[in-house]
């Protein structure tokens, strides 16, 4: 069940080559092998991995200039996807060309538009100003999951399984799974989803802060972040001493993170991620030391994740038991099935 009216996350900014190492960069979103570029006046563009003569992925190829020449039989394709030399043929047909999609680098993330190319709107960009802003650090992360990505979005909705899967890393505490989240519909102009605010009063605090200060109290903590379509996850988080006023942030963990979820096939997803901590709040070992801790715990999530779904592939009529920790990501479930089904109808 995917949505295709909507931007999706391909790569980091950084991950694109440029135009002179005339490296090739292809990663598969919706089913659909995608070849991303960078022209040399640094513009990007992204084609269809896949020749239109014989099929063979173009990223086999080789760069010439701004266009990119099959490997397999020299078909040569600039950057709008049209077929401008096919060695033999005197004149190349029309037809000669592959498919391509809207992209843009927004705030260091690479989105791709994966449905009607008339309908890609900038304005639908998710607000990741963490990714980009300089009174935030953080360093990139990337990871791969062999599962389907709506068991991932299942596990982001809920972080009731922190004090369980990540008990010794960002959990720390059973009153998080405890703790009644509050859940609102966000059905902004630009923006559809799930936003989730749950709050834990009076828990120690967890390894990972410890990295970045030492707590000779109990921490109240928050999490407070919106979910939105297509499976971006937009995160304020933190916590203060119980003994500080709760206007009080000056001996407080402050957080930002930004995630998303990128569907590769039906049973694969690529996963990006960052953590911030404001600039004047730690230096380089602070960063490194959350991206460590984000390395670990999200480890010990895909190894949940995968035996789920293996699980599930061994009994595929199994049924699910819905509990009332299960309410934000129905929620978000239904959304994306509503949009989909709108999606349809107006094709």
């Amino acid at each position: 069940m995917w949505l295709r009216n909507c931007w999706y996350v391909i790569a980091w900014d950084h991950e694109i080559p440029a135009a002179e190492s005339g490296k090739l960069f292809t990663r598969t979103v919706l089913n659909e092998p995608i070849l991303v570029l960078r022209t040399e006046s640094g513009v990007l563009a992204a084609m269809e991995d896949r020749c239109c003569h014989r099929l063979a992925p173009l990223s086999k190829g080789r760069r010439e200039g701004d266009c990119v020449r099959c490997g397999y039989h020299g078909l040569k394709f600039d950057a709008t996807g049209r077929c401008v030399d096919a060695p033999g043929i005197p004149i190349v047909p029309e037809k000669a060309r592959v498919k391509t999609y809207p992209v843009v680098s927004h705030r260091q993330w690479v989105f791709v538009w994966m449905g009607e190319p008339a309908k890609a709107d900038q304005a639908l960009l998710p607000d990741n100003f963490s990714c980009d802003h300089p009174d935030w650090i953080h360093k990139p992360g990337y990871m791969h999951y062999d599962t389907p990505y709506l068991l991932i979005c299942d596990n982001l909705m809920d972080f009731s399984h922190l004090s369980y899967v990540h008990e010794k890393t960002l959990g720390g505490s059973t009153a998080i799974a405890q703790a009644t989240p509050v859940i609102e519909k966000i059905d902004g102009p630009g923006q559809q989803g799930i936003r989730v605010t749950r709050r834990v009063a009076n828990v120690p605090a967890p390894p990972y802060y410890r990295k970045m200060r030492s707590f000779e109290t109990a921490v109240d903590r928050w999490f407070i972040y919106d979910f939105q379509l297509p499976g971006t996850l937009l995160m304020h988080s933190g916590g203060r001493p119980v003994t500080d006023a709760a206007d009080d942030m000056c001996n407080a963990v402050r957080l930002h993170s930004c995630q998303t979820l990128t569907p590769e096939t039906e049973t694969s997803t690529h996963y990006f991620f960052q953590q911030s901590h404001p600039a004047d709040q730690g230096d380089a070992s602070v960063t490194e030391g959350i991206f460590d801790s984000l390395i670990t715990a999200f480890n010990e999530d895909r190894d949940m994740i995968t035996a789920q779904h293996r699980n599930m592939q061994l009994k595929p009529d199994a049924p699910m038991l819905p509990l009332a920790m299960d309410s934000a990501l129905i929620q978000f479930r239904r959304l994306l099935a509503q949009r989909v089904v709108e999606e349809a109808a107006a094709a």
